[in-house]
């Protein structure tokens, strides 16, 4: 692992410097807090969540299929709030990379999946421009992980080569397919766990 000097961290955001922007939990509360039919807003979730994340529907096109297909008692303002104040951060994480970054003298680029609007506001919120030097988002680049091009034109787009670039992310599955291109791979449960791989790597620009 020790061959060849890493120069680009490519990070997940969710569930390693974030809370997810809006999985099964957010998506729960909202049910309860809105009371609304879970299997029911469940069930129009996963039949077009992923077509948001590729930035193919605005936040509103989505909010019109999965909750107001019907009139509600609450507006959509009220209900996008709700999303937006689900997300939460892990600042020991971010401080971590910030100062590793700075150590090292490495690029740090985003891969995530993310709709647009979520993500230009958890970008805003948490200040993540202070960390990432570029966001290789779903919804930037109309593809989305486990598709290997994403991984593909991250290594691109930084003008790293696999073989000097880590991959950080909460999913294994992720982890192993930024693996098949010769990615370095680190499979993050934990920041001292993270911490501890993260020294079997030679970094520096």
């Amino acid at each position: 692992m020790k061959k060849g000097k890493i120069k680009t961290l490519f990070l997940d955001i969710g569930g390693v410097l974030l809370s997810n922007g809006w999985d099964h939990t957010s998506r729960n509360k909202a049910v309860t807090y809105f009371k609304l039919d879970s299997d029911e807003i469940n069930e129009r979730h996963h039949l077009t969540f992923d077509t948001y994340e590729e930035g193919k529907l605005t936040l509103h096109e989505y909010l019109k299929r999965v909750v107001f297909y019907e009139k509600r008692k609450f507006s959509e303002e009220h209900f996008i709030k709700f999303m937006f104040e689900q997300s939460y951060a892990y600042p020991d994480t971010i401080n971590f990379f910030k100062e590793f970054k700075k150590q090292h003298n490495l690029r740090v680029v985003a891969v995530s999946n993310e709709g647009r609007e979520l993500n230009d506001y958890r970008i805003k919120k948490f200040k993540l421009n202070k960390l990432f030097d570029g966001f290789i988002s779903s919804s930037y680049v109309h593809l989305r992980k486990p598709d290997v091009d994403m991984f593909r034109m991250a290594s691109d787009i930084a003008h790293t080569p696999p073989k000097n670039a880590v991959y950080v992310d909460d999913r294994l599955m992720f982890v192993q397919i930024a693996k098949t291109l010769g990615m370095h791979g680190l499979h993050h449960t934990g920041l001292e766990e993270t911490k501890k791989q993260l020294k079997m790597f030679k970094f520096g620009v």
